[in-house]
């Protein structure tokens, strides 16, 4: 069976028009991955909803009818490593990889999502344009300002489309270096017609996302998913979600989150409340309570993460009831010292009330999220944390404690941007789970060197291209990564001013042409009054 014949829509694709724009819409994995993402329901729907646009959907192992002469073809892109498979797309349509080599024949390749709006540097030359920032008004402006260009030479195409607030075409700037494998000297636009800075755009209605299409095949099974907040008020230094995604936003309960959840639940009984701090939303204990009512006891909901503090017995309750057996708190770590550098206002009392309430309100697990090589850490820090699991254990002992830690990852337009990535990260980790596993917790790390390759994503260049061009070969191992940098020496930096070398405040960035939500002076300031609780033997 097709999958795509198991689809249950939410919204009505329009007729496309004799002259419609044939696009075609991708998501670099297979489809049960890009099906789940929000981001690309969302855009897919917005243009299936237009009828001066056809448009068709392509993944990795599955794809609808394509045209055989797409104007535009789109990638949505939320996870590093799916580069590989944009590249493999590409070359399966018979489009070159660069975007100097595109003739006018060629598509218009643009992108957008998370790894797009973060930062898009290391993957600019594979594309004409990228679109920064929330799609809700950016999309309808793109498809608007093409048509009014549609026959033009690609050229033309691509300088009018550079005009429109949040469109960025990479082309169009030019990027100096000290040296072949030095610092940026400078970024500024070809030509003065092109606006020197690109603003990542910012929606900011109170209607926020939903699902647009229900399936079984979805990497969550038939789930509905609504966005109750977007970004998160909390503003943990190291935060990409937060800091990119200012301001704090939530949806309206009577206009927006309600008629959403009706409108999904008549056609599946798995709810998902979605953002990165569900529990902030101030009306959400309402929320809470219209999803108690009786007609709604068959219904599985879940939840993203929930700050500590927000953890009630009577919210426990709800969830337990509602078929959710563990939530999921982001803690970072069991040092005091340390979240006051992070800025996590949180105390080990809160942890531990948390769990002792969600015990009590009936669910089974709580899975932790810790971080190894937070700047300023010591190893006294990671010892820290595991004293807090310890005592977690000991205040709530019928809870299933798990504690899933990461390496610390710079990310662009945070106030850790500046950070590299510690490479004492590796041994803690190895120490946590050697504690925690005599304690009976389990431990689940994320891979070390995964972090090491995010890191370089994260923080790199345009100079990357012909790495990543070469990784592709060689696979998708950190030994990989090393041996393409030895092959490119002396034409790119060392994999180490990209991944762990810490980085003065007044180097020029890869991004720094790309404005985010807040302005490097405030990040800088931010920085600073990290550092204040730094021991003193690392500011040395």
């Amino acid at each position: 069976m097709n999958l795509f014949q198991e689809e249950r829509l939410l919204f009505t694709p329009a007729s496309p028009e004799a002259n419609a724009i044939p696009i075609i819409f991708a998501f670099p994995n297979q489809y049960t991955v890009g099906i789940t993402s929000l981001g690309y329901q969302i855009v897919w729907a917005t243009l299936a909803m237009r009828s001066d646009v056809e448009v068709s959907r392509l993944f990795t192992d599955l794809q609808e009818y394509l045209s055989k002469l797409p104007e535009l073809l789109g990638f949505s892109f939320s996870w590093e490593l799916d580069y590989v498979n944009i590249f493999n797309l590409l070359e399966s349509l018979d489009i070159p990889l660069r975007s100097n080599q595109r003739q006018d024949h060629h598509p218009l390749v643009f992108g957008g999502g998370s790894v797009f709006t973060a930062n898009p540097e290391p993957f600019a030359d594979f594309f004409d344009v990228i679109l920064l920032g929330d799609g809700e008004n950016l999309l309808d402006n793109f498809i608007n300002a093409y048509q009014e260009i549609r026959t033009a030479k690609r050229e033309v195409k691509l300088r009018h489309l550079a005009q429109i607030p949040g469109i960025y075409v990479p082309s169009l700037y030019r990027v100096a270096y000290d040296s072949p494998d030095g610092t940026i000297k400078s970024i500024e636009p070809i030509e003065n017609d092109i606006p020197a800075f690109v603003t990542k755009q910012t929606y900011r209605g109170n209607t926020l996302s939903a699902s647009t299409v229900v399936t079984p095949k979805a990497a969550w099974e038939n789930i509905f998913m609504v966005e109750v907040v977007r970004s998160c008020p909390e503003m943990c230094r190291f935060c990409l979600a937060s800091y990119l995604t200012l301001p704090f936003r939530t949806a309206s309960l009577e206009s927006s989150l309600i008629p959403a959840i009706e409108r999904g639940l008549q056609v599946t009984n798995r709810l998902g409340l979605l953002g990165a701090s569900v529990t902030q939303h101030p009306e959400f204990e309402t929320l809470l309570d219209y999803l108690s009512q009786p007609k709604y006891d068959q219904v599985r909901l879940s939840l993203a993460s929930v700050r500590t503090n927000t953890v009630t017995e009577k919210l426990a309750q709800t969830l337990a009831k509602r078929d959710t057996r563990s939530i999921t708190i982001a803690v970072e770590s069991g040092s005091e010292r340390l979240r006051k550098i992070i800025n996590k206002k949180l105390s080990n009392e809160e942890i531990i009330q948390a769990a002792q309430n969600a015990q009590a309100g009936g669910l089974k697990a709580i899975k932790f999220y810790g971080m190894a090589g937070v700047p300023g850490e010591e190893i006294e820090d990671i010892e820290a944390t595991v004293a807090m699991m310890q005592a977690v254990k000991k205040a709530a002992p019928r809870l299933r404690l798990t504690l899933g830690c990461s390496t610390f990852v710079p990310k662009s337009h945070t106030p850790f941007q500046w950070f590299g990535v510690n490479p004492e990260a590796k041994k803690r980790l190895k120490f946590l789970e050697k504690k925690l596993g005599t304690l009976g917790i389990d431990f689940r790390p994320e891979s070390y060197n995964w972090s090491v390759i995010q890191a370089l994503i994260s923080r790199g260049d345009r100079r990357l291209a012909n790495l990543l061009e070469l990784t592709r070969e060689y696979g998708d191992s950190v030994g990989s990564y090393k041996r393409a940098f030895k092959q490119l020496k002396g034409q790119i930096p060392p994999l180490d001013d990209y991944v762990h070398t810490n980085w003065k405040s007044d180097r020029i960035l890869a991004w720094h042409h790309l404005q985010g939500a807040l302005p490097q002076t405030t990040l800088i300031k931010h920085l600073e009054e990290a550092m204040n609780y730094f021991p003193q033997s690392s500011l040395a």
